[in-house]
């Protein structure tokens, strides 16, 4: 559900590749009470915090009150810790076990849901999950999760990657939206509502803008919700609903 670096990263693997990630560190001389976990959870703080943009490992060193040269005891380079906190972050999900049943319409909906929470939660992962191979143990959980409820739909095999890709394509985009959107209300220091409120009104003085966002306005009235996170929910599920009943469909025709 990503890709390789590009670019100036094309010749990068990965830190789960060749032993890169040290759980201890290449011998003496690493500063005591550090280690890789905890490294990695602050890298995780730090970037909920501050975002991506800001993050290097100068600033980590000082949140952990070490060196900066302390912290390649345990990783060769930024984009190793970044790749660790991504699959760090991918560790929150709640999957479900390889031998729950239930139905699969509502295991789909549930991964969907904990996936769009997670992008929201932590907007500097959706430029990471696009960036990185993606094969960390907590992302491989998830993607083995994904795969066995949507061979549960009974689509025939040559179908099933298109699946996953029409159902978690678009709650990569929602929710890296949502979550942009989070953030700008956290640096403007308001409150979603507020927020929404202050950008529709700047945005109808522009004259370009303003017959759009008046029948925009009458989609979202149609819509119904009194609050932005009812309006983004209501959204997300009836968008989620087309596409199972899409699945279903397909099924159906065989």
């Amino acid at each position: 559900m990503g890709k390789p670096a590009g670019g100036r990263g094309a010749a990068r693997t990965s830190v789960w590749l060749e032993g890169k990630a040290r759980r201890g560190a290449r011998g003496g001389g690493q500063p005591s009470g550090l280690d890789l976990e905890r490294i990695t959870e602050v890298s995780v703080r730090l970037l909920d915090a501050e975002g991506l943009a800001k993050f290097s490992m100068r600033r980590l060193a000082a949140e952990l009150n070490v060196t900066a040269m302390s912290l390649y005891w345990y990783v060769d380079t930024k984009d190793d810790l970044l790749e660790l906190a991504l699959d760090a972050a991918f560790g929150e999900l709640r999957l479900p076990g390889a031998q729950d049943g239930g139905d699969w319409r509502e295991q789909l909906r549930a991964l969907a849901g904990e996936y769009r929470d997670l992008l929201v939660r932590h907007p500097w992962l959706s430029p990471l999950a696009g960036t990185f191979l993606n094969i960390g143990p907590n992302h491989l959980a998830f993607s083995g999760a994904v795969q066995r409820v949507i061979r549960r739909t009974g689509l025939p095999e040559h179908r099933l990657a298109g699946a996953i890709s029409a159902v978690f394509q678009f709650v990569y985009g929602y929710g890296t939206i949502e979550g942009h959107f989070v953030a700008r209300c956290a640096e403007a220091g308001m409150a979603p509502d507020e927020y929404f409120r202050h950008a529709m009104s700047v945005a109808t003085r522009a004259p370009d803008a303003a017959e759009v966002l008046r029948e925009s306005a009458g989609l979202m009235a149609a819509r119904g919700g009194d609050t932005v996170a009812e309006m983004l929910d209501r959204d997300f599920t009836f968008a989620l609903d087309l596409l199972v009943a899409g699945i279903e469909a397909m099924v159906a025709r065989g």
